[in-house]
């Protein structure tokens, strides 16, 4: 698989329960070599939702299910406390952002209310989140040799979409998104300082794109 490369300890990805974020858990929990911790953190581990996740945590003792609301400050720390608690001495070496959410609005019926949630659970909360995990990331950067940054030693991936690019109208005529579309751009610009900001912690930041 495209993740063979992949050699870590530990990630933790948002969203988990569906979509993407399951797909992702899945992914590394087939791997070769997995990693010793997969945190899979979802907003309501209890509820129905989440039942594929429950399954596949029976048959996985190295994933641990985190309960995380990414829109709530002390869920985040609350969150980054049990994930540091799990991982004794060692660091994580990978956090990627994925929980989002979407609201169909058109530009004529955006609202106030869905532009700021969307903004608050697409931009803000991957800022937290990152904020939160930097100590752990920080100890993965620095446990790990050599000063080459990559996804096995320590990063922060910011789970984007074509339909934050300001170059491109792709997806106009299917989707206008608009409060979508913002917060994506401006998670675009997050990473970018995110980047800028903790390369000297030898902290890897990009953020993709995962097809539709």
């Amino acid at each position: 698989s495209s993740m063979a490369g992949l050699q870590v300890r530990s990630l933790l990805v948002t969203g988990a329960n569906r979509g993407i974020g399951l797909g992702l858990v899945r992914q590394v929990l087939g791997m070769p070599n997995p990693p010793e911790w997969v945190f899979a953190a979802c907003r309501d581990p209890k509820g129905e939702r989440a039942q594929e996740l429950k399954n596949l945590a029976s048959r996985h003792p190295n994933l641990v299910i985190i309960p995380l609301e990414v829109t709530d400050p002390a869920s985040i720390k609350a969150a980054a406390a049990r994930v540091g608690e799990q991982l004794g001495g060692s660091g994580l070496n990978l956090l990627i952002n994925n929980a989002g959410i979407a609201k169909l609005n058109l530009l004529d019926t955006e609202t106030l209310e869905d532009m700021s949630l969307v903004y608050t659970t697409n931009t803000v909360g991957p800022l937290l989140l990152s904020q939160a995990f930097l100590p752990l990331l920080k100890k993965a950067a620095q446990g790990s040799p050599g000063s080459a940054l990559s996804c096995s030693k320590a990063a922060i991936i910011n789970m984007s979409s074509y339909g934050g690019s300001i170059a491109s109208p792709s997806g106009w005529d299917l989707m206008q998104v608009v409060s979508y579309r913002c917060s994506k751009a401006a998670l675009n610009m997050l990473t970018k300082c995110q980047s800028l900001g903790y390369r000297e912690q030898g902290v890897l930041c990009a953020a993709l794109h995962p097809g539709w």
